[in-house]
Formats: C-alpha cells, structure tokens, sequence
C-alpha cells in the first residue's frame, strides 16, 4: 500500500503531499524534510529505490522516487508493493500532468493545486492504485474540464449570485429584517441597481 506521495522541488519545498496515514502536521513536515535529505544526497546513477526514514517506518517501507528537471515525485510504499510497478505509476502520473498541462512545470503544482489533487486521486485514492491507463485518467480529467465549463465554474457564482438577486420581482428591498432576537438594517443599495 501506498503510504505518502511526496512532490518536492530541488530545494526541498514541498509542492504535493499527500498522506495516505495519520500523522500529526509536526510529523508530516519531519517526514518531508528527512525525505528530501535522503533523497537528495543521493546520486543521480544511483537505484531510485531506498528504505523509508526513521519517521515513517524504516525498513519496513521503501521509499521510490524519480527526478524530473526541479521536482522530486517520492512515493513511500510498504513491502507489499513493486518497486518497479510504482516506478511504472510515477511516470504514469508525470506523463498525465503533462497532457494535463502541456508540458508541466513546477508553476503548474503551484496554481493549479487542485487540478493536480485531482489527477492524483484519479491514479491514487486511499493508498491503492486506482488506474494506471493514461487515455482513461485523460478521458476522466476532460469530462472534469467539460464540467466545469458547462456549470460556469466558481468564477462565475458570484456574477450569478448578484444577477439572480437583481432579478428578484421584490416590490421594495426591505430595510430592516428580524430573524428571532437579530435585527439587521440594511443600507440603501440604490447606487447599485
């Protein structure tokens, strides 16, 4: 099972973590942090296959990680999963953030955390691979976007919000409403209408 899934830059800032454990937010940032040292002492012709640090279980877990131009992407798996099936999931999900943004960057884990959180759960959910075929996740993550795009979006809610308000077939806009104990006054909005 997969434990955590780890993105950090070449300097050690993390851009995706995710937990598949219960750990306090004190013991995350540790575990981050001794991650990428282990990660990050070690040379590049090296295996990408180590035991997990002190903090998240030692030899009983493995910590698996490649490395693209500034990002490190670590997973820390138990001694259940294939060293080269995550190596295999890890360039899975690099190559579907890639399609996703058209040649992802660090920036694209910056600003579009969510879209990328959604990625990941499209890959990954609970600890447990959940698809490994790229044009699947694709498919998926392109309904997401047609979605999106079909309801507006967030954007748009506060545009709808104040243009169902204006549509209102209210005789007067009331000045004081009572709700219980509360009473509110509310201001004249006529420079608004």
């Amino acid at each position: 099972m997969i434990q955590a899934i780890l993105v950090f830059n070449n300097h050690g800032k993390p851009r995706l973590v995710r937990f598949y454990q219960r750990f306090p937010e004190e013991i995350q940032q540790q575990i981050v942090r001794e991650t990428f040292h282990l990660v990050l002492k070690r040379d590049d012709n090296i295996c990408n296959f180590l035991e997990g640090g002190s903090l998240i279980g030692g030899a009983d877990y493995k910590l698996i990680y490649r490395h693209y131009a500034t990002l490190y992407f670590v997973f820390c798996v138990d001694s259940s999963e294939s060293e080269l099936g995550i190596l295999d999931l890890i360039q899975v999900f690099v190559e579907t953030l890639d399609k996703c943004f058209e040649n992802v960057c660090e920036l694209d884990l910056i600003f579009h955390m969510d879209k990328v959180h959604y990625i990941l759960q499209e890959v990954v959910m609970g600890g447990m691979v959940l698809e490994t075929n790229m044009n699947e996740i694709v498919a998926q993550i392109e309904a997401q976007n047609r979605l999106e795009k079909s309801e507006g979006g967030l954007s748009a809610a506060p545009a709808r919000a104040v243009s169902a308000v204006k549509n209102m077939n209210l005789p007067e806009i009331p000045r004081n409403i009572n709700i219980g104990d509360i009473n509110i006054k509310v201001p004249n909005l006529s420079q608004f209408v």
